[in-house]
């Protein structure tokens, strides 16, 4: 009779052939390799010159200090409460339209505190506000 038994030949084989993948990364290392130095080619600009500037004494930002307490400065004058802040800060943005805030922040105040003078400077109308950090 013509029946072919299974013999232990034919088992299927489990491991992964990685020769091809090898291969591809040998190919992408050595396109790495010939094109990074076109890459750093430079190009030569003749920068423009020009004189030194001041900057505009006009227009300083308003300096507003939280210290560890909660205690709230606007340029180091203390401020009572948040609406006799949001009041000057109005006052501040009809006379100059393009105010900005510089905020000096102690690192132990409680954060719902800097969110509620954040808030006063909003409701007083003033979009530039900017936090001031020292570098360690």
């Amino acid at each position: 009779m013509g029946f072919k038994t299974q013999s232990d030949d034919d088992d299927a084989v489990s491991e992964i052939n990685v020769t091809p993948l090898v291969d591809v990364m040998l190919v992408l290392v050595i396109i790495l390799l010939v094109t990074a130095p076109l890459l750093t080619q430079s190009v030569n600009v003749a920068l423009p010159k020009t004189a030194s500037t001041t900057p505009d004494v006009d227009k300083q930002p308003m300096q507003l200090g939280i210290d560890a307490q909660g205690g709230v400065t606007l340029n180091k004058n203390p401020i009572a409460d948040l609406a006799m802040l949001e009041a000057t800060l109005q006052k501040e943005l009809v006379a100059n339209s393009d105010l900005t805030v510089h905020v000096y922040a102690d690192q132990a105040v409680n954060y719902g505190k800097v969110a509620e003078v954040m808030a006063a400077v909003q409701h007083a109308g003033i979009a530039k506000l900017a936090f001031v950090t020292l570098e360690k």
